[in-house]
């Protein structure tokens, strides 16, 4: 217990606290002003609307990869499972300028979209896709175990009773995977917020437009003004806490109703 106090105080505990301290030598006016300045106002919502899309999209797209990988065999299936851990092991600089690449108005798959009047690199749509791919991991990661665990003979059992597979799927397999997938879910929106490398790249990083807030704060910390660097991460912590704490109840309730069916 004791070991295990040290390192969240050290790691977690006394970082955060600073974060507030820090933030404490402003003034109410100061702070207020900091927080709500029309530039960091609107990286608000591009950090955290964008976060929100990506972790969604995730949790559709991850089940789905996550269905097809423990369901079904074919050639390459372990390259592919393996591809999944990709955006874990590759520094997000590199996932960043790659992304940019291969999204750009000249680039392979950049081509098609703005063909078709889309712009990807350098807009709302770069930063999606970005969040998108450094998030998908921690949605399949956490539902695989629960699909491998569900067990083959109740789909069996409902479709002997003449419960379609639609039936099946959003009556009985769902309910048991909702959890697992808030649990992705808050997992890919907690790194999508804090994510920085591979947005700076595709971003754009212009104000009012595409610039995120860990970006503002970088700017801060560059130009040695800590206090507002902090007030604003004090802003993100505050407001991540709130949603993940809702995802963590919605969770509950889930899970709540499901031991009730059972």
């Amino acid at each position: 217990m004791g070991i295990t106090l040290a390192y969240l105080g050290l790691l977690v505990l006394i970082p955060l606290a600073g974060v507030f301290i820090l933030t404490s030598q402003m003034s109410w006016e100061d702070f207020w002003r900091v927080i709500t300045s029309r530039q960091v106002v609107a990286s608000y919502k591009v950090t955290f609307g964008v976060s929100l899309a990506a972790a969604s999209a995730n949790a559709v797209f991850g089940l789905l990869v996550a269905w097809v990988l423990v369901r079904y065999h074919f050639p390459g299936r372990k390259l592919i499972d393996g591809m999944v851990d990709l955006p874990f092991a590759l520094p997000t600089a590199v996932a960043g300028i790659a992304l940019t690449a291969l999204y750009n108005q000249n680039g392979w798959l950049g081509k098609f979209f703005y063909g078709i009047g889309i712009e990807t690199a350098y807009s709302q749509v770069g930063i999606f896709i970005a969040l998108t791919f450094i998030g998908i991991p921690f949605v399949v990661r956490t539902v695989q175990p629960v699909i491998e665990d569900l067990d083959s003979e109740v789909e069996e059992a409902a479709a002997s009773l003449g419960a379609s597979r639609l039936r099946t799927w959003f009556r009985i397999i769902l309910p048991v995977l909702i959890p697992a997938m808030l649990t992705g879910f808050a997992l890919a929106f907690a790194r999508a917020v804090g994510e920085y490398g591979s947005v700076i790249f595709i971003s754009g990083n212009m104000p009012l437009r595409t610039e995120i807030t860990p970006l503002i704060i970088v700017k801060f910390l560059e130009q040695y003004q800590y206090a507002e660097a902090t007030a604003i991460a004090c802003v993100m912590l505050i407001v991540s806490f709130t949603l993940l704490l809702i995802i963590n109840l919605l969770q509950r309730w889930t899970e709540s109703i499901g031991q009730q069916r059972n």
